[in-house]
């Protein structure tokens, strides 16, 4: 079979009408250039190129198989280029799951700069309400790298983007909005917007409070813990939200738990030699876990949110 160094050296020569100069192009001796010419025209059967008094010249084969030749030339190249690519993590695709309450706060603004900075690389979401689904999706190749609260069990690699905070939405009006903090045994005694049974962030919500030895009592329940804050702000109870489901205009009143409810969230990763997940994990550990400066304003002690009007 014909060797790229072979169609290299048979091109050169026809781009450059000469031996001389297509092996001094290629930083090759002309017997070396001639070697390679020979091999090739062996393996045709034919001369490709007619020598001339002045310079050389493609014969009827060395026409017929030029176009084929510089095709070759240029997948060979592509090959490397996109290999190239690849290794550098700025091209091919990454399949991300995510814990709904952290999409828009966490993933939204690393989704943003990846599609101005790798716009070769062809980006997937998947949202869902449990740790132990976005375990499972990156358990059986279904995501790339999934982000959320630590799963219950988990062997693979994962990193840690930082700690979030878990915090009271109080309705209108609620006697604990002139109090600097909330404790679970208070929230007890109120109607609590709850979650969903499939939303992993309610059952580890009942597991705290009952580490404390109270029960939260659902007055109502929701799958996603921004209706949650949106519910318990109209009004309807009580709600535990993460910080990271609370858009920096929120106008609810906001709580911080006595003591203070926070825990990890996380990279599961699926493929950790891919350079593609590698980078895209980096810019999250990197970014952490944000909270808009108008929430922790809110939670600032002594600061009240103003009635709505």
């Amino acid at each position: 079979m014909a060797t790229l160094r072979a169609l290299e050296c048979f091109v050169a020569v026809l781009d450059h009408g000469s031996v001389t100069e297509a092996a001094a192009r290629l930083h090759l001796s002309q017997p070396a250039l001639s070697h390679q010419l020979a091999a090739l025209e062996r393996e045709i059967g034919a001369p490709v190129v007619e020598r001339l008094p002045r310079g050389v010249r493609p014969t009827v084969a060395g026409r017929a198989v030029e176009a084929d030749a510089r095709a070759a030339l240029a997948a060979a190249r592509r090959v490397v280029e996109t290999g190239r690519a690849v290794a550098a993590g700025s091209t091919g695709r990454l399949r991300i799951a995510c814990a709904e309450s952290m999409t828009a706060g966490l993933l939204a603004p690393v989704l943003r700069a990846w599609r101005r900075r790798s716009p070769d690389v062809h980006l997937t979401l998947t949202e869902t309400t449990s740790a132990d689904v976005l375990a499972a999706a990156v358990a059986a190749d279904e995501a790339d790298i999934a982000v959320g609260p630590r799963p219950d069990r988990w062997t693979g690699a994962s990193g840690v983007i930082g700690p979030e905070e878990i915090v009271a939405v109080l309705p209108p009006g609620d006697p604990a909005a002139d109090a600097p903090a909330i404790t679970l045994a208070e929230l007890a005694e109120r109607p609590i917007v709850h979650y969903h049974p499939d939303n992993g962030l309610g059952g580890w919500l009942d597991a705290v409070a009952a580490r404390h030895g109270v029960v939260l009592a659902a007055a109502m329940r929701t799958r996603q813990s921004a209706t949650a804050a949106r519910l318990a702000a109209a009004g309807l109870g009580a709600a535990l939200v993460p910080t990271s489901a609370l858009a920096a205009s929120f106008a609810g009143t906001l709580r911080r738990l006595d003591p203070v409810l926070r825990r990890d969230v996380v990279t599961l990763v699926g493929r950790p030699g891919d350079p593609v997940v590698r980078r895209f994990e980096a810019d999250l550990l990197r970014r952490g876990v944000p909270v808009p400066r108008a929430i922790t304003a809110k939670l600032a002690p002594g600061r009240r949110s103003p009635a709505p009007t």
